[in-house]
């Protein structure tokens, strides 16, 4: 892949203050984005077909259909799929826009754009620090490529140069947030950042502000009514704030020149909607209960409303159940993208791959409680019940295909006691405290207990998952797909399904499209990931059978 494209440090919008049009302070990115990317591999196949604008590939998609025969045994067939896939090798000039972009998250993560995009170098009490983008799958690990052709040693490639995509330092970022705090005024109060960071960002960050938000005070917890200074007029869903954010998203693409823009939820967890017969149980239904007013319309379905009618992805950071089965459906009528829900940063990330390690293991988890400190706004608000409940829901629910799947282990219905406790404790700040304890069965009636102290320093392993989410997503535009025919046409071209359970990997409580299942373990989410870029290229998922070194 070619270095993304040189960067010019000026500031969008003359500075970034928003103008008379209500478009939002930006990240600048350089002048002209990267339009095409040169691989740093080509696969040499006669179903792979590189253009100047696309990759086009032949894939045999291979699984096994299970049936059960009249006596109760399982029958087992091999099943071949073949599709073709078109990549659209011209990246865009993208945007972003975070809703909650004066709080921690938001703040970083334009902190961490800037000192990235510049090369930034700053001191720290352990010595000089580098900006970097650690944290980040796909700008900090490496998928397998394959094996040597001489050596037989694996070839490793970063995971950003298996198809095209766009870099982070080109992205230009917006956004809204119900504190009018500008962006260095928003990263002191975040309390994350290094000061000596602090001061080499500070003057960008001065003259970004973010647009007025939304703010329906029984979605949030009473104690963030001391922020709210920087709000649309209306204290409940209305056709008028759907129509000013999505005015606000065409002023941001219009005033920066960009291609595409993504948005994204990084503000206050809200309480759970009610799932109500008449109001947002239909796409039609949602649409006439935001007209009318509803009291059971949240802010976060208004954004996710918007953005699928002005035809950009819309991806849920937070644990509420923003997309009700309206805004689902109203999703695919229009062919938009939605994912969610709750970054998958810590403590969570953690109990993913532990507890996949243990059954897949064989042992027996018969309990998992899991208590958290957390001192910074996020565990403020969270310490109202009605909005931990949701995040209650959301870190819960990650072990339950994992224990599902393992029949041996558990009879069905048979599951953990599975215990989620969140304190607010100021005095952690951003670092949170996560601890946990796994309690197992092993052999003859033994047990196994291991316990685990994690200090997630919350905010600088959460921006890396929005730079993920906002990358992948990006791809996903420019992905198609079809059935293999011999009579197959341009017509037949297709995108993914508007619920992108691609981006599972790096959330909590992934979505999935409905009636389908949902995967919480982290190997088998991030194989998904690597397996479907893989698919693009006409390659098969790689496997570690190493045939070719048992065979002989």
């Amino acid at each position: 892949m070619a270095p993304h494209a040189e960067v010019d440090a000026g500031l969008a919008n003359g500075g970034g203050q928003a103008n008379g049009n209500g478009v939002a302070a930006a990240v600048a990115a350089p002048t002209v984005a990267p339009t095409t990317v040169s691989p740093i591999f080509k696969v040499n196949s006669p179903n792979v077909v590189y253009t100047d604008d696309e990759i086009r590939s032949k894939y045999v998609y291979r699984t096994t259909e299970v049936t059960t025969a009249e006596d109760g045994s399982l029958i087992a067939t091999p099943r071949e799929t073949v599709y073709d896939f078109k990549v659209d090798r011209k990246l865009p000039k993208l945007g972003v826009m975070l809703v909650g972009w004066g709080g921690n998250n938001g703040s970083t993560i334009t902190a961490g754009i800037i000192a990235n995009r510049r090369g930034l170098v700053w001191e720290t009490r352990n010595g000089k620090q580098e900006a970097n983008y650690y944290g980040s799958v796909i700008m900090g690990s490496t998928i397998k490529l394959g094996t040597d052709a001489k050596t037989h040693k694996d070839i490793n490639i970063p995971f950003h140069s298996v198809l095209p995509m766009v870099h982070p330092n080109d992205i230009v970022i917006g956004g809204w947030d119900i504190s009018g705090l500008n962006l260095a005024d928003a990263m002191d109060r975040a309390q994350v950042l290094e000061p000596s960071l602090k001061a080499l960002v500070r003057k960008e960050m001065a003259s970004m502000k973010p647009l007025p938000s939304i703010y329906y005070p029984d979605f949030i917890a009473a104690n963030q009514e001391d922020r709210a200074d920087n709000i649309l007029p209306g204290n409940k869903a209305c056709w008028e704030h759907v129509e000013e954010i999505r005015k606000n998203i065409r002023d941001f693409k219009a005033a920066n020149g960009l291609d595409k823009v993504i948005v994204l939820w990084t503000a206050n967890t809200e309480r759970y909607a009610s799932i109500i017969e008449g109001v947002n149980d239909t796409a039609d239904n949602l649409l006439n209960a935001i007209k009318n007013g509803h009291e059971e319309v949240s802010p976060s379905t208004v954004f996710a409303v918007s953005s699928i009618l002005e035809g950009v992805p819309f991806i849920n950071g937070s644990p509420q159940n923003t997309f009700v089965p309206g805004c689902i459906e109203l999703a695919e009528r229009h062919g938009a993208f939605i994912g969610g829900d709750d970054f998958k940063s810590g403590q969570t990330k953690m109990k993913s791959a532990l507890v996949d390690f243990l059954i897949n293991a064989g042992i027996k988890l018969t309990s998992i409680a899991s208590y958290n400190h957390l001192g910074n706004n996020d565990g403020k608000n969270l310490s109202s019940q009605r909005q931990f409940r949701s995040k209650e829901i959301s870190k819960s629910n990650v072990v339950d295909d994992m224990v599902e799947a393992n029949t041996v282990l558990y009879k069905p219905g048979e599951h953990p006691d599975h215990i989620v406790v969140i304190k607010y404790v100021p005095a952690v700040g951003d670092s949170k405290r996560a601890m946990d304890e796994y309690h197992g069965e092993i052999f003859l009636g033994g047990h196994q207990t291991i316990s685990i102290a994690n200090v997630c320093e919350d905010s600088l392993l959460a921006s890396p998952l929005i730079i993920d989410l906002v990358i992948v997503a990006e791809l996903m535009t420019r992905i198609q797909w079809r059935l293999h025919k011999e009579d197959a046409t341009e017509a037949d071209w297709k995108y993914f399904h508007s619920v992108l359970s691609i981006l599972s990997y790096m959330l909590k409580a992934p979505m999935t499209p409905p009636g389908t299942p949902v995967v919480n373990a982290l190997a088998k989410q991030r194989a998904a990931m690597a397996n479907i870029f893989r698919a693009c290229l006409g390659l098969d998922p790689e496997n570690d059978m190493t045939l070719e070194h048992k065979l002989f």
